[in-house]
This record gives C-alpha cells, structure tokens and sequence, in this order.
C-alpha cells in the first residue's frame, strides 16, 4: 500500500507542477502554442470540460461535478483494492498512478472548472488536434500496469 500512495503523490505532484508551470511560468494562455519538438511536440492549451477527446463538455457545471465525483468514486476503489487484492509491486504501482492523475485532474477541475491540457503530439504526418497532461499519462499507464501485472484471480468473482 505505501507504493500505491508514494505513486499517487508523485503522479498528483508531477501534474500539478507542470500545470503551474505551463500557466504561471511559461504563460502559455498568452503566449499561444509553442513547439517543443518541431513536427513531434507542442504545448498547446486547452481547457477540457468534458472526458476524453472533451466528451460530455456540453453541459460543463453538471458535467464538472460529475467528473469530480467519479474521480474520488474510482480513486477511493482502487485504493480499496490496492489494500486487499493486489500483491505485486507493479500492480501496486499502477494503482497509485491512476489515483494521482485523477485526484490530479478532479483539483482541476475544482479550482479552473476544467483539466488543464497542453501536451499536444503528432508523428509521421498526422496532426493530432487533441491535448492532454502529464494526469493523462499516468492514469493511462496505470490503467495499462494494471491490465498487465493484477492477478486475474483477484479481480473476478
């Protein structure tokens, strides 16, 4: 369990300081976009209401409280199992990371009304019109960690 909680600080401070950065530091919402990578990465800002892609950001106060719930909803049940089904330490670890990110992401939403975005990333050609941050990343990589290193056993009836 304390690599799940050391995960998720890590996770929550690597988001929230890069977000600090990217707004108070490099002041990108005046500044505009700027590439990092040319033709691989730029940072580009975007406010998102919604989930993924900016689903569901139609209705963005309902949405937004929605979001929040479901962030601590999810967040208080891979805990739960972190402490009582999973054993292996990379699997403990994957649990932290999609803790931090969305516990990440719900303060975003609570203090801006929306996720900070600003990683933007293209390759061979295609121009990616999506953003997302560092949050993002480590709920995804959790996500995946999980799929790979939790006992199946664990997690079925």
């Amino acid at each position: 369990m304390r690599l799940t909680f050391i995960a998720a600080v890590l996770a929550f401070l690597a988001d929230q300081a890069s977000k600090t950065w990217i707004l108070y530091g490099l002041g990108l919402a005046t500044r505009g976009p700027v590439e990092v990578i040319p033709g691989i990465l730029t940072f580009r800002l975007g406010w998102n209401t919604g989930v993924n892609f900016g689903l569901f950001a139609n209705s963005a106060e309902t949405t937004r409280w929605i979001l929040i719930a479901i962030a601590l909803i999810i967040s208080a049940w891979i805990l739960w199992w972190a402490r009582t089904g999973l054993t292996r330490t990379m699997a403990l670890i994957s649990a932290g990371l999609i803790v931090g990110g969305a516990l990440a992401n719900a303060l975003d939403r609570v203090i801006y009304g929306a996720v900070v975005d600003f990683l933007n990333t293209t390759c061979c050609g295609f121009q990616n019109p999506y953003t997302f941050n560092i949050a993002d990343i480590a709920i995804f990589a959790g996500a995946a960690g999980l799929l790979i290193f939790a006992d199946a056993k664990k997690i079925t009836p």
